[in-house]
């Protein structure tokens, strides 16, 4: 009886300072409830973002996170697992970003190339013209996996007509390059280009297959605005 008594005290102590049972699996409901997409859901993804990687820019992670929430409602996010590629920085710069949104977690932060006709170091010219040689702006969502020129390497079907739904028929892919990699940045000052392709460096191609594979989102961002103010994923 002495015992039953004490854990009534405690009890309601707890209860009382807001630690008791009720108080407690409400705040978790309330987290998990947040919602997707709100102006909250977006700064606080974002923070979380940036401070664990500081070569994207803030403009890059909200675009990505926008279109992020906008496919998730339509059923596009089979992983939870977002990519971002920052097209607005230099090739120099470690620029795509794979973020696992569940357990809020940046899982890969490298160098990709961009296409040779986008630019030289940092890109300003984009395209969905399969013999344009240029990287697509917008979201994508990975494909199948394929053994290639380049070995292992992972298609991408573009999701936003005009911007890049040729992507699949121009084969723009992730695939591996020696041209790619931070000490080809470090020697050159800048990484090789691609034909378009979402190229990486040779050891991070199989890993980084493995994190995207399965029709998770991918968004390349740049300040495009025609992009930005006509992409269904944005507005």
């Amino acid at each position: 009886m002495k015992n039953l008594k004490n854990l009534a005290v405690v009890f309601a102590f707890v209860s009382i300072v807001g630690w008791g049972p009720f108080t407690f699996f409400s705040n978790i409901n309330s987290s998990q409830n947040e919602a997707i997409g709100s102006s909250e859901w977006l700064a606080k993804e974002t923070k979380v973002i940036i401070s664990q990687v500081d070569s994207l820019s803030p403009e890059a992670v909200k675009t990505g996170l926008t279109a992020y929430q906008k496919a998730r409602k339509e059923g596009l996010d089979n992983k939870e697992v977002l990519t971002i590629i920052d097209f607005s920085k230099p090739s120099r710069d470690p620029r795509l970003l794979v973020f696992d949104v569940k357990n809020q977690k940046v899982l890969f932060n490298t160098w990709v190339a961009h296409g040779k006709n986008s630019g030289a170091e940092t890109p300003n010219s984009f395209s969905n013209d399969p013999r344009s040689l240029k990287s697509s702006l917008g979201v994508f969502v990975t494909s199948d996996i394929y053994n290639g020129e380049h070995g292992e390497s992972l298609r991408v079907r573009g999701l936003e007509a005009g911007f890049n739904d040729n992507a699949y028929r121009r084969d723009i892919v992730f695939h591996s390059a020696l041209y790619v990699g931070e000490d080809v940045a470090k020697t050159r000052g800048m990484l090789g280009r691609s034909w378009g392709c979402m190229a990486v460096d040779p050891h991070t191609i199989k890993p980084l297959i493995n994190a995207i594979k399965g029709q998770t989102l991918v968004v390349a961002y740049y300040p495009y605005q025609p992009w930005l103010k006509n992409s269904s994923f944005l507005t």
